[in-house]
């Protein structure tokens, strides 16, 4: 019994000693990122800025393997199931939250993935057809109490980040507001300029542009503050339902069991470049805002989310298009 006592407390100092090595050495071939998105969207674009920075803090490639499909759940399910070992990740976003709740999925959000760090939140932003004029949240609000489902919102799909947006606005408005799903944001927006829809919840990357051209009015974003890319547009908590938010974010987050040494690691590289002026500057000018935060307060984040999102989608009685 001694000898058994005197080999495991030897494996465990070994353990021990082996862990501060185990992330100096870090890692010592290339990583795969996994962007559960097509190449070209706004999750991939955050993707390839990760895999840019952490390649050039670890002197190895990361690179990205974008694997779309089911809502992200595919490239999701990948990740989940690869070997833990530091060489494969995932940038998760909302819809890993989301898909908890919607979906079967043949993973666990919360037991199969040790989160690293929420890397960027990327605020929403409610946009209309210029005909609205000076029309505010809350004159749309009063619009779809006084004519139910008169007010349209569009969205890239059935449980998507935007269309979860819209269903709490009506929701904590409680209004009957009609969801037109699309497939893809693109054509949602297309409608909104055409006066097909009364508005969207956008990417703020997305809209500027055309808020710039005056082919759309900004109405509010959904998020807690305002957006430092559109200073003068309140958010939907200030404007007409406090307590309101409907932020898109993304995490990196590896299997579970990966080892917590290279965990630590990839947290405290990736809160270190996002301080970089260059990623600052670039993220504010797509109306995103830098997290960084560590990975305990990453777990309980994303659990935040999915009891969030389920609420919203119980009430809503939104059902999978899957």
């Amino acid at each position: 019994m001694t000898q058994l006592i005197r080999s495991a407390a030897l494996a465990l100092a070994t353990a021990c000693a082996a862990s501060p090595a185990l992330a100096q050495n870090y890692p010592t071939k290339p990583v795969r990122l996994i962007v559960p998105f097509a190449p070209g969207a706004a999750q991939d674009l955050t993707g390839r800025l990760v895999a840019q920075k952490l390649t050039e803090a670890w002197g190895q490639q990361v690179i990205v393997d974008n694997r779309p499909g089911a809502g992200s759940s595919i490239g999701a399910e990948l990740a989940a199931r690869a070997v833990p070992d530091g060489y494969t990740m995932l940038l998760g976003n909302e819809a890993l939250a989301i898909n908890a709740t919607l979906m079967k999925l043949a993973f666990d959000p919360l037991k199969d993935f040790a989160p690293i760090s929420n890397v960027v939140i990327n605020p929403r932003i409610f946009v209309a057809h210029p005909s609205v004029g000076n029309a505010t949240m809350k004159d749309l609000i009063a619009r779809a109490k006084a004519k139910p489902g008169s007010v349209r919102y569009g969205s890239s799909g059935v449980g998507t980040g935007p269309h979860l947006a819209g269903a709490l606005l009506a929701s904590m408005s409680h209004t009957d507001m009609t969801h037109v799903p699309y497939k893809g944001a693109a054509p949602a927006m297309t409608d909104v300029m055409a006066g097909q829809i009364e508005m969207v919840a956008a990417t703020i990357m997305s809209a500027i542009p055309f808020i710039d051209s005056g082919k759309l009015k900004p109405i509010a974003v959904t998020s807690p503050k305002r957006s430092s890319a559109l200073p003068n547009v309140p958010t939907v908590a200030e404007a007409a339902l406090p307590g309101y938010e409907a932020t898109a974010w993304s995490m990196l987050l590896a299997p579970a069991k990966t080892p917590q040494a290279i965990i630590t690691k990839t947290h405290t590289d990736t809160a270190r470049f996002l301080q970089q002026p260059d990623v600052k500057a670039r993220l504010a000018r797509e109306g995103a805002e830098p997290s960084g935060i560590d990975p305990k307060k990453s777990a309980e984040f994303l659990k935040a989310e999915i009891t969030r999102w389920a609420k919203v989608i119980r009430e809503a009685g939104v059902k999978s298009a899957e």
